[in-house]
Order: C-alpha cells, then structure tokens, then sequence
C-alpha cells in the first residue's frame, strides 16, 4: 500500500481532510533532523500544487487542460475529477468511505481568480461535487449549496443520481459496524483531500477541493474542505492555500485564509504554513484531539514560489511545472507519529 495509507491509518475518527513518482523525479526523504527545515522553491509558472498521491493524476489531467488553451478554473476542475471518479481512491468521490450510517457523503469547493467562489456540503448520489460547485459559481448568486437543496440544484443542471456506494466500501463499513463504539479509534483507516492549486501563465490563481469526508462519521457531519477560508482560499493579489487533515482543527483556525494572510505580510509559501500550523498546534496541544490529529497546508504566492508544511509526518503533495514536470514532495513537518 501507498505512503499515504500508513499516513492515513495513524488517524482517528474525523482525521485527515486522509512513494512512487510519475514523471522526472524522485521522492526526496525528509532527514529526521531536517524536520522543522522550511525550503524557499524558485517562482516558475504555470504551477499546479496538490495534495498526496492522487495529486499526480489529477495534476496530469489539469496540466493537459492548461496547455490546451482552457482555463485554470476548466483546468483545475477536470484535475480533480480525476480521483472523484477513482473508485480505488476511498476518500475522494466514487467509493468513498461512507459515514455511520452507510451513506457516501461529498463537500466541495471551488474558487477563481477573481475571488468567485462555489461550494457544496453534505452532498450525495453525485459522482463530480467539484462540478456542482463549479455550477454553482456560474450560475447562482450563492457560494455553497448543502444537503437536499445542493442535490436538487445538481439534478436541476442535468447531473445523474447514482449510487456511490462500492461494494468494497460497504463491506468495510460493516466490518466497522461490528466493532464500532461510535468513539475516535486510533490505526483505523480514514480519509483525505484533494486540493489543488493553479498559478497559470498570466499569473492568475484558481484552486479547488473535494472530498468524501471523515470515515464512519455521523450523518451530517461537515468538515473543512468545502468551507472557503478553511479548506481553500486565494487571493489574486497574494497567493493561495489549501489544507488537509483534522477539518475540525482547520476550521477553528481558519487555515487556508490565515496561510495567505502570513504571505500578505510577506512570508514565502512554505513559512506562512508552517506558521498556521504553529498555531493550530498550541490551539490544540492539550486538546482531546491532539493525540490523532494531522493538519497539512500546501500554498503558492503570486511569483509562482510554493511549498507545504504539516503537524505530523507523512504529508506529501505533487507538483508540476515546466521545468521539472511532474514530481511528489515530502513536506517538512514539526513532529513525528511517535513524539
């Protein structure tokens, strides 16, 4: 199994919002003692940034749209439809792990260059949350549709109902249901985000993030991602974050926002994450949380400079552009599973 999935399985209920390379590059290893270092990458675009593993796909998928001619906000959705479509991918979409009561679960954002944003929450029987909220910022005057109302709006715009429930995610969840107190479990399988970040040529920002949720969660249950501000935010002007992990904890802090607030004041890509994970770590050190939580941020700024930090090792990001292509890369982290 992938680094992600050992990654994953150190998580508890609720966790990550939870190797080989495709393309010229290989994985470089964070040295233990090197942790905590911060790296300043040289500015190039166009750019694309995205969260783990499934982030090489879905940057493949953007990076083709982008050289086409189509837009970023085209780009970025066709990249991560990608693992929404992959059953094999069960965090995102397409047989994702369900919530509590057996139910597939989506949240999902979207946000241009002009500060247009669209999101949807609680969403279900759509395969492409990404593309509902991208309806949603072109074609109503809102920001985020939930529950019933968002399925609605999704069947109104011609998307298909069906069901996302595989047969491997149903047979996972009744396992789970056997031995589940309905209470954190640590080293149980959970879940993560894909989040994606586009610098296009002309300089211009654009992300996205999609996500089936928290594994076993209860019915209703809503985490960062689909939360513009939390999950993602950009700001043409400076730059743009995108983050993974515990949504609660990203929520509390307001992640994505405060990550492109430190580069407004002029901190690289990778030091402003490191700083709101700083904080999110002494908002939580004595929390109830603390003992499962993961928190990863990955930003770029205006002059096309990138880079990610996380709370706990094991948060890795893909990355693409013309010099290097397509690549993975460790993110620095302030401490171990086992610290």
């Amino acid at each position: 199994m992938s680094d992600r999935r050992s990654f994953i399985k150190k998580a508890a209920l609720g966790t990550i919002g939870v190797s080989t390379v495709v393309g010229c590059n290989q994985v470089t290893k964070e040295a233990p003692q090197e942790k905590n270092k911060v790296s300043h990458q040289a500015g190039v675009k166009p750019l694309i940034i995205s969260t783990w593993k499934h982030g090489l796909p879905a940057n493949e998928e953007a990076w083709r749209f982008l050289k086409k001619g189509s837009s970023a906000l085209d780009a970025v959705e066709a990249g991560v439809k990608i693992p929404e479509a992959d059953p094999k991918e069960r965090s995102v979409g397409y047989g994702g792990l369900p919530d509590r009561e057996g139910k597939v679960t989506l949240d999902a954002c979207i946000m241009n260059h002009h500060s247009d944003c669209g999101s949807v929450s609680f969403l279900q029987g759509i395969k492409h949350p990404i593309s509902v909220a991208k309806k949603v910022l072109e074609e109503t005057p809102h920001v985020m549709l939930s529950g019933k109302g968002a399925l609605d709006f999704a069947l109104s715009k011609g998307f298909k109902e069906e069901n996302l429930l595989t047969p491997e995610s149903e047979k996972d969840w009744k396992k789970w249901l056997e031995e589940s107190k309905y209470k954190p479990v640590i080293n149980i399988e959970n879940h993560d985000t894909i989040s994606m970040l586009i610098l296009d040529e002309s300089g211009n920002l654009t992300g996205a993030c999609t996500t089936s949720g928290a594994a076993w969660k209860m019915h209703g249950r809503v985490g960062d991602s689909p939360i513009i501000g939390a999950g993602l935010f950009l700001d043409n002007e400076v730059g743009a974050a995108a983050a993974t992990g515990l949504g609660e904890a990203v929520i509390r802090t307001a992640g994505s926002a405060m990550v492109v607030e430190q580069m407004r004041l002029g901190k690289s890509p990778a030091e402003a994450c490191k700083e709101i994970v700083e904080r999110i770590y002494n908002k939580h050190k004595n929390h109830k949380d603390m003992a499962y939580l993961q928190v990863g941020f990955i930003a770029v700024n205006k002059q096309g400079k990138y880079g990610g930090y996380s709370l706990r090792s094991g948060f890795n990001y893909a990355v693409c552009d013309d010099e290097k292509g397509h690549r993975m890369e460790d993110a620095p982290f302030k401490m171990t599973w086992d610290s």
